[in-house]
């Protein structure tokens, strides 16, 4: 071989030396998974084939700068084993005093407050409401009587609450005679001025103190109420005076103002 051809297979064997160094190096960077720097900059290789010779190449590296830029972020929690970092959230959170908490708390309680108690009465308002009488027994509660209308001597029976009640227009006669009552001959003593209102009239429950029953107007031995059912005789006064009743008749709540009586 002559010297011109020996220097031209050592220029081939060097060529091919440096390219395989830059696939090895190509290769590893790939792997490795290099990343863009700070300010963008990538690593990129080419190659340059110039003619050196006969058959001759020549390989290099060049830097160069992309458009883009990557943010890098750092967390704020713990970065290890045995480390005790905490996070902060100051960032995150309003600049707030004591005095503005202290009053924002009141606001709540009083305001909590307030609801409360309107809820509770009203609440009991309710109840109250319904427990009432309705107007149609409120209505009934009071009955109204036109004495005029009640002749001298004459009783009216009226309803009052589901009940009868009688109204007798009593003459001078029976007025003395209720008053002439031996208090001690009574089952159930009780004198006619505490019965009554105005002399000339007596307003009774006409039910029979023995077993509820109706006992019949003007009638009996003593000229009041007499009850058929077990033979029980009131006087002009409504009070017991024979039979098996142990108590006068009831004298209900009224008024008389004029010409009116107003029972309830």
């Amino acid at each position: 071989m002559t010297f011109t051809g020996k220097i031209t297979a050592a220029a081939v064997s060097t060529t091919r030396f440096t390219t395989n160094v830059s696939r090895l190096a190509a290769r590893a960077t790939t792997s490795a998974g290099v990343l863009p720097s700070a300010k963008g900059e990538q690593s990129v290789y080419h190659s340059k084939a110039s003619a050196l010779g006969a058959g001759s190449s020549k390989t290099s590296f060049t830097t160069m700068t992309t458009a883009f830029t990557q943010q890098r972020f750092m967390s704020g929690f713990a970065a290890g084993p045995g480390t005790e970092k905490i996070p902060s959230f100051a960032d995150y959170t309003k600049e707030r005093s004591a005095d503005s908490s202290r009053a924002f708390t009141y606001f709540m309680l009083g305001a909590s407050g307030a609801v409360l108690t309107g809820a509770a009465q009203s609440s009991v308002h309710g109840f109250l409401t319904n427990m009432g009488a309705s107007a149609d027994v409120l209505a009934m509660a009071k009955t109204e009587v036109d004495l005029s209308s009640i002749p001298l001597g004459k009783t009216v029976t009226i309803k009052w609450r589901g009940k009868p009640v009688f109204v007798k227009h009593r003459t001078q006669e029976e007025i003395d005679d209720a008053n002439g009552v031996n208090m001690q001959a009574l089952p159930d003593p009780q004198d006619d001025a505490s019965r009554v209102q105005i002399p000339e009239w007596i307003v009774v429950v006409g039910i029979c103190t023995h077993l509820g029953c109706v006992p019949t107007t003007d009638s009996g031995d003593y000229g009041g109420w007499y009850c058929p059912c077990h033979g029980s005789h009131y006087d002009v006064s409504g009070r017991i005076r024979k039979g098996p009743a142990p108590l006068n008749m009831e004298i209900p709540e009224y008024a008389i103002e004029g010409e009116k009586l107003t029972i309830g």
